[in-house]
C-alpha cells in the first residue's frame, strides 16, 4: 500500500532524481527544471494524501503511536564484550513534525518555480537541490538519531555549494562562515548522541537476546518492562545489552543503563555540572545555530545576502525550522531535565533575539538584510514559546514555525522580484513602487502585514499564543517572569516600524530608482503563481487556525506533561 512507504516516497524520489539529473547528457540539461519541478509536484500529491490520512490522536511516545511508521535493521553490530550497536531505518510523523512536512513540501515546489530562471550550470544546481530536499524531509521524518544526524549533516554540502556557487559577490564568505557555524553545532550534537548511545538500550531488542522473546514476533510491553526492570537491577550482562540509536527508546529514563553517562544520577558530572544538564546545553547550542538564537547568528544575515532568491526561500522557510524542531524532539523530549532547568534561560535567549533581531532590521538599508534580521526575530518567538513549557505556549511555536516558513519565503520571493529587474536591494534608491509596479505593491503590503502580525493572518495567530504561554508560565515557580512576555511584546511594535517605515519610503511618493533606466515591469504569470498559494495559506492559517492547532493539540499537549513530569522528577540538584 502507498501509506506503508509514502515517507520513504518522500524522502527517495528527489534523491533519485537527484542522480537522474546528475547524469543528464549535456545536450538534455535544460530538462533538469522539468524533472525538478516533477518531483515536487508528485511530493505535493503524496503529501495530500498524507495531510488527508493523518490522525491527530496521540496517547504516548511509544514507537507504536507515530504514523506512517517504516523501521527497517540499517545496523548491527556484534561489539562482543561491549554488547550490540542497532541503528534503524525508522521514520514516521506525530503532531510535532506532520506540519514542518507539510510545510517542507509546499516551499520546495516554490523554491522549484523561482530557480526556472536560472541558467548558470543548470543540471548541477537542480541536482544539489533535489539532493537539499531529500536531506530536508528526512530530517523531519527520521525517529532515529544516527539516521537525524546523517540527514542533517549532508544538508551543509548541498548549502554549500548553492550559494558559494550561485550567490553574489562574497558568496564564498557567506558559504564557509555558514559551513563552519553548522558544522560546530553538529559536532556538539555528535558528542551528545555518543554520550545516548553508550547509555541507552532496545529493550525489545534485549529482550530477544536474553531469550524473553523470539525474533520477528512482536513484543509485549510486559516484556519490555521486565526487561527495564532487569536493566534497573543490573541483571543483564553488558555483552547482551542492545544499545540503540532509537530517539524514542531516549526519551524513557527507565531505558537508561545504570552508571551510564546519561544516568539520571545527578551525582555523575561533567564540567562540574550533572552530566544529563551538560548534554542539554550541548543539544541547545547545536541546534540554537540553526535556529538561529542570538548570539549565534551571525552567519545568517551573510547567507541570506549572498544566496540566491530560491536558496534564501528554502533557508528561512524550511533549514531554520530544522533547528527549532530538533530542540523539540531532541533535546527537550530526551532531558526534559534540562528544558525545565534552564527554562529561565531559553526565554531570555528568546526575547534577546526578539529584541536584537528587531533592532538590527530597523536599521538595515538593504532590503535582503532588513529581512533576514527579521527572520531572526521571529524566531526569538519560537524560542520563547517552547521555553514556556505551556500547552499555549508551544503550540504557539509550532505554528510560528509554519507561519514564518509561509510569510519569510513570500519575503525573499518579494526581494528577488525587485533585484531581477533593478539589481539593487537598497532601500534609499527605491521610492514610488507601487505606480509602476502595483500588482507588486500589493503583495508587498500583504506579506509585511501578515509578519508584524495583523489579526487575519498566520502571524497573529502564532505570535499572541507565544505571549499567551510566556504570561501563563510565570505563575510556575522558576520559569519565565512575566517581565519578558512584556519586553517580546516591544518585538511587535518594532516590526510595524521597520516594515511601515519601509512600505513608505519604497512604495509611496515619487517614482525614483537610482541608476536605473530600464522599462520597469509588473508581476509576472510565473511570480503570481508563486505568490497566490503563500497568501492563500498565510490567511487561510490565519482564518482557520484549527488547521494547524487540531493536528497538533494532541502531541502538544503530551509533550508538555511529559516535560513538567520527567524535568522536575530527573531534576534533583540540591
Amino acid at each position: 500500500m502507498l501509506q506503508d512507504h509514502l515517507l520513504s516516497y518522500l524522502i527517495f524520489l528527489p534523491l533519485f532524481a537527484a542522480l537522474g539529473v546528475a547524469v543528464l547528457p549535456k545536450k538534455l540539461h535544460s530538462y533538469s527544471r522539468q524533472i525538478a519541478l516533477a518531483v515536487s509536484i508528485l511530493q505535493l500529491i503524496l503529501i495530500a494524501f498524507l495531510y488527508l490520512n493523518f490522525d491527530a490522536g496521540q496517547k504516548d511516545y511509544l514507537t507504536t503511536s507515530f504514523q506512517f511508521t517504516e523501521r527497517v535493521n540499517w545496523i548491527t553490530l556484534d561489539l562482543q564484550g561491549l554488547g550490540k550497536l542497532s541503528a534503524e531505518y525508522f521514520v514516521g510523523i506525530d503532531g510535532l513534525n506532520v506540519t514542518l512536512v507539510l510545510l517542507s513540501v509546499l516551499i520546495l515546489l516554490i523554491g522549484v518555480i523561482a530557480s526556472w530562471n536560472i541558467q548558470d550550470r543548470v543540471k548541477g544546481y537542480f541536482s544539489l537541490y533535489l539532493l537539499l530536499n531529500a536531506s530536508i524531509i528526512g530530517c523531519f521524518v527520521a525517529l532515529d538519531f544516527l539516521l537525524f544526524y546523517l540527514f542533517f549533516e549532508f544538508m551543509l554540502l548541498p548549502m554549500y555549494f548553492l550559494i558559494g556557487l550561485w550567490g553574489g559577490a562574497r558568496r564564498e564568505y557567506a558559504s564557509i562562515k555558514f559551513f563552519l557555524y553548522t558544522l560546530l553545532g553538529s559536532m556538539l550534537i555528535l558528542v551528545v548522541m555518543i554520550g545516548l548511545y553508550l547509555s541507552v538500550i532496545d529493550p525489545a531488542a534485549t529482550a530477544v537476546q536474553i531469550g524473553l522473546s523470539n525474533a520477528g514476533t512482536p513484543v509485549s510491553m510486559e516484556v519490555i518492562a521486565k526487561v527495564q526492570e532487569m536493566l534497573k537491577a543490573g541483571a543483564i550482562p553488558e555483552a547482551q545489552l542492545v544499545k540503540t540509536f532509537n530517539l524514542i527508546y531516549m526519551t524513557d529514563t527507565a531505558n537508561l543503563i545504570p552508571a551510564s553517562v546519561m544516568d539520571t544520577d545527578v551525582t555523575r558530572l561533567l564540567m562540574g555540572s550533572p552530566a544529563r544538564l551538560v548534554a542539554f546545553l550541548f543539544l541547545f547550542v547545536g541546534f540554537a545555530i540553526k535556529v538561529p538564537v542570538v548570539p549565534v547568528h551571525t552567519w545568517l544575515p551573510d547567507a541570506h545576502v549572498e544566496a540566491p532568491t530560491p536558496i534564501s526561500v528554502i533557508l528561512a522557510g524550511i533549514l531554520l525550522k530544522i533547528g527549532a524542531y530538533g530542540l523539540l524532539r531532541i533535546a527537550f523530549l530526551i532531558f526534559p531535565d534540562g528544558a525545565f532547568h534552564y527554562s529561565w534561560w531559553l526565554g531570555f535567549f528568546g526575547v534577546l533575539s526578539i529584541l536584537y533581531g528587531a533592532l538590527n532590521a530597523l536599521s538595515s538599508k538593504d532590503l535582503k538584510r532588513l529581512i533576514a534580521y527579521s527572520s531572526i526575530s521571529h524566531m526569538g518567538f519560537v524560542l520563547l514559546g517552547m521555553a514556556s513549557l505551556t500547552a499555549e505556549g508551544v503550540s504557539g511555536a509550532v505554528y510560528q514555525m509554519v507561519s514564518h516558513g509561509v510569510i519569510s519565503a513570500a519575503l525573499f520571493l518579494i526581494v528577488g522580484v525587485l533585484y531581477d529587474r533593478t539589481h539593487d536591494r537598497m532601500i534609499e534608491n527605491h521610492s514610488g513602487l507601487i505606480s509602476k509596479m502595483p500588482q507588486y505593491g500589493v503583495v508587498v503590503v500583504i506579506f509585511f502585514f501578515a509578519s508584524m502580525g495583523l489579526p487575519g493572518f498566520s502571524g497573529f495567530i502564532a505570535e499572541i499564543l507565544v505571549l499567551l504561554g510566556a504570561f501563563s508560565a510565570s505563575g510556575y515557580p522558576g520559569m519565565l517572569p512575566k517581565w519578558m512576555a512584556m519586553l517580546a511584546t516591544l518585538g511587535l511594535i518594532l516590526s510595524a516600524a521597520y516594515y511601515l517605515w519601509t512600505i513608505q519610503r519604497m512604495f509611496f511618493g515619487q517614482f525614483h530608482i537610482k541608476k536605473y533606466q530600464g522599462v520597469l515591469n509588473d508581476l509576472t504569470s510565473r511570480e503570481i503563481l508563486m505568490f497566490v498559494p503563500l497568501i492563500l495559506l498565510a490567511l487561510l492559517l490565519g482564518i482557520i487556525p484549527a488547521s494547524i492547532l487540531d493536528m497538533i493539540n494532541e502531541s502538544v499537549n503530551l509533550f508538555v506533561v511529559t516535560i513538567l513530569e520527567q524535568g522536575e522528577q530527573n531534576l534533583q540538584i540540591p
